[in-house]
């Protein structure tokens, strides 16, 4: 069967491209589905719930008839929240793995949850490991449950989920996935990937609007979370029992929000899917990797680890960059990017995910070099130390 070549086009009305990790730019399609109104209780509005839990479960691929999907009001951290009180009991102990600004978020959340947990600190550089996983469960018995994000945007990484996933049902644990960044373009099979739940929002790889976030969790899992929630308004438990029995949200859904997620989905599955979106996010990055490098930048990560969500470039060591006035100048020429969220080093970030593909990638490459020159800056490279850094990757 032939896919669609997917429908890329420029933002409508002068709008600059979002190169961020969500929101990110969206199809004037998706855009358009926003103008009608929809009653939450009418019985169009069920189905099209439905058959946004349905799309999405499939989604996962091979091993799905075990899951099923409960959306959740808000942002994707939402709906993170939603996942740890629903799944961590109040006498569990999680494991937090953190390599950047979302594991530390989800180890706060713990905190204000009251479920006790550690946290694998990685720092900004490195991923976690399957073995470093079984070292502290073996040497734990306490704790239930391990926490790993997907992608960590902070620095661009995509983290090893397959081998950490292994080592936490080896030892006889329960895993839970932030992939809020990741699902849609990276496979998460059941079947090749162990897990109790997974999830993500609609402003991300499906390229909808932010307005909800969705756990995709195993039947088992959700029955056995009743009573677990900390939150009325975030209890999974609670949304799921009541969407299987009525088809409505419990309180006021994003109704304009999932009519143009709606749409996002049939673009997605027309693409490809999970494969075939995965496919153009990898080509931009690719393609701006190395058009990037070619004018002196260079990646935070080694090749090894680079999603293709979204990418972190060292700011160059030459004294005349400024990464305001970098930004700016971006912008003036269509482009707004992301600055960094490290702790070591200087650094800046550019989405490779949204409505665009590998040839608004070389624009942007273009319009960094010609930002490069209005500031003066000759060399593009990072300072040393962060290249010394970087060399942690490679073991």
């Amino acid at each position: 069967m032939s896919l669609e070549k997917p429908n890329i086009e420029a933002p409508r009305l002068g709008e600059p491209f979002l190169l961020t990790p969500g929101p990110l730019t969206t199809s004037y399609d998706a855009k358009a589905a926003m103008l009608k109104d929809w009653g939450s209780w009418d019985g169009d509005f069920r189905q099209m719930t439905q058959r946004m839990r349905d799309s999405l479960t499939q989604m996962l691929g091979k091993g799905n008839e075990s899951f099923d999907c409960v959306p959740m009001q808000g942002s994707g951290s939402f709906s993170v929240e939603a996942m740890l009180g629903a799944f961590v009991p109040k006498n569990g102990k999680v494991l937090v793995l953190s390599n950047g600004a979302y594991g530390q978020r989800a180890a706060k959340t713990l905190n204000y949850l009251k479920r006790d947990c550690i946290v694998l600190d990685k720092g900004d550089y490195l991923p976690p490991r399957g073995e470093e996983v079984s070292h502290i469960l073996n040497n734990d018995n306490n704790i239930t449950h391990v926490v790993a994000v997907h992608c960590e945007t902070s620095s661009g990484i995509l983290n090893p989920i397959e081998e950490i996933s292994a080592a936490t049902y080896k030892a006889g644990r329960k895993l839970l996935v932030d992939s809020m960044s990741a699902f849609g373009a990276i496979p998460v099979e059941p079947d090749k990937i162990k897990y109790e739940a997974i999830v993500s929002s609609a402003n991300k790889c499906i390229e909808g609007v932010p307005g909800f976030g969705f756990i995709l969790a195993r039947k088992s899992a959700l029955e056995a979370a009743k009573g677990n929630s900390h939150s009325l308004c975030l209890d999974l438990h609670d949304q799921w029992t009541h969407m299987n029995k009525t088809g409505q949200w419990r309180y006021t859904p994003p109704t304009h929000a999932l009519a143009a997620f709606l749409v996002a989905l049939e673009a997605h599955r027309k693409e490809g899917g999970v494969g075939g979106r995965g496919a153009r996010y990898t080509k931009n990055r690719d393609t701006l990797v190395s058009g990037m490098r070619s004018i002196g930048f260079e990646t935070l990560l080694s090749e090894r680890w680079l999603s293709p969500i979204i990418v972190t470039f060292f700011c160059p060591k030459d004294p005349l960059f400024d990464f305001t006035q970098f930004y700016d100048l971006m912008k003036s020429q269509g482009f707004i990017i992301y600055p960094g969220k490290l702790t070591i080093v200087e650094s800046f970030r550019i989405g490779c995910i949204g409505q665009m593909d590998y040839q608004t990638m070389l624009k942007v490459v273009d319009a960094a070099n010609e930002s490069l020159q209005k500031m003066g800056v000759t060399d593009a490279s990072p300072p040393t130390k962060a290249l010394e850094e970087r060399k942690l990757l490679q073991s």
